[in-house]
């Protein structure tokens, strides 16, 4: 029985990034053999048990056979006799197919250090193509190291278009698609995740609203980018550098989707396109199942960015109607989130990465101003029912106009 540190560990230690995880492969060794040293099992499919003292997962190698269509269509054969070459050559690529000692020694049947030294991503072997889940993790480890300069070898690239093309992408689940998805967004470079998707010809597949703004004019005075996909990449960009809050990332991901829905008579102009986009966030959150607090920021961005793009033009009466629509009196963290959606969203464009966004400003100090106002002596006054609401909203107004007022005045 022989132990060695695996995956992740060892390929983030080489990169002198932080561990997050520490998994353990066992070789020469049985469940009988583990269980009787303390170990507890927890894999059903194949055996993985918890260590009996620090909990940390230790799995007995195996190999894995393909026998049917989707990524668990596999029989696991895990026993005493499988190598630990065996093993890592079962893995996706070779920088997580590393392994080392108790003594520190590394194990790389497969390149993988050389590859580390040269930023590459690249398959472990042609059995790459049997996992349909490979294609999103490839994607996203290009994400989350394209600060460290990898990029995917062109032979792996093409087994992953190979792959989009067979129909195997279809067997994924939602569940499984958006925990990539969720997992993408929290790299420093998302937007690097759809693009790979898009190069190896699953975007259209997984993400089919997303892939649809490709190709999709704006006004070149306003995006000098033109493309409404590469603006949409150029936002999700501009959010990652402005928040870690991967529901603003989806927000910024999805707020321009109904730019694919604008007359083709009418482009390069997009009348109502945030209004047009609801539908489609909705359609596509429904499909991956994603969860209600991405929808409901996403949905609100799509519906009001533009209003905030031109706050200043607009009437106290409409903030407040902003404001109770999106029920910031309950949930003042939307405010800032919508913001920070909004700034990437102007940041997001080709020679405006940099700007200022005044309209933050604006909007945090017309809604502290409208936040002031007290109920109490609305009630105190008689207001009853749905009076007491109405009345609510004419004082939030006075005081929001003072305050665009006084910004005005301060502006000049």
């Amino acid at each position: 029985m022989k132990i060695y540190l695996v995956g992740g560990a060892v390929r983030d230690t080489l990169l002198k990034l932080p561990i997050k995880d520490r998994d353990y492969l066992v070789v020469g060794s049985t469940p009988k053999e583990m269980l009787s040293k303390g170990y507890k099992q927890v894999g059903k499919d194949f055996p993985v048990f918890l260590h009996p003292n620090t909990q940390q997962e230790y799995a007995l190698a195996r190999t894995e056979k393909k026998i049917a269509s989707g990524y668990g269509g596999f029989h696991c054969y895990a026993a005493a006799d499988v190598t630990l070459e065996q093993d890592l050559q079962r893995r996706d690529l070779t920088i997580n197919a590393i392994a080392q000692d108790d003594s520190g020694a590394l194990f790389d049947p497969f390149g993988g250090l050389d590859d580390i030294k040269q930023g590459v991503l690249r398959h472990v072997s042609p059995a790459f193509v049997e996992d349909p889940l490979r294609v999103l993790r490839v994607a996203r480890f290009a994400a989350r190291y394209h600060q460290q300069g990898f990029s995917i070898a062109n032979e792996t690239l093409a087994l992953m278009t190979q792959l989009s093309l067979s129909g195997e992408l279809a067997a994924l689940t939602p569940e499984r698609v958006y925990q990539e998805l969720d997992h993408a967004l929290s790299t420093n470079a998302p937007q690097i995740f759809f693009t790979v998707l898009r190069q190896c010809q699953a975007l259209e597949i997984l993400f089919p609203e997303i892939d649809a703004l490709f190709g999709v004019p704006q006004p070149e005075k306003w995006h000098p980018e033109i493309d409404s996909g590469i603006h949409t990449m150029m936002v999700l960009k501009q959010a990652s550098l402005l928040s870690n809050d991967n529901a603003v990332r989806f927000a910024a991901l999805v707020h321009d989707l109904g730019k694919a829905l604008s007359p083709k008579e009418h482009l390069p102009k997009h009348h109502g396109h945030g209004q047009k986009g609801l539908t489609l966030i909705k359609q596509m959150c429904a499909r991956l199942r994603i969860p209600n607090r991405y929808l409901d920021l996403a949905l609100l961005t799509s519906d009001q960015h533009q209003n905030i793009h031109n706050i200043s033009q607009l009437r106290a009466e409409t903030l407040i109607k902003i404001f109770n629509k999106a029920d910031f009196w309950r949930k003042p963290e939307r405010l800032n989130q919508l913001a920070l959606v909004c700034e990437a969203d102007a940041r997001g464009r080709t020679g405006f990465e940099h700007i200022d966004y005044p309209q933050a400003n604006y909007l945090h100090k017309c809604y502290k101003a409208a936040a002031s106002v007290s109920v109490k002596p609305i009630i105190d006054a008689g207001f009853k029912g749905a009076a007491i609401k109405q009345q609510l909203n004419i004082e939030r107004s006075k005081i929001v106009k003072e305050a665009i007022q006084f910004i005005n005045k301060k502006n000049r």
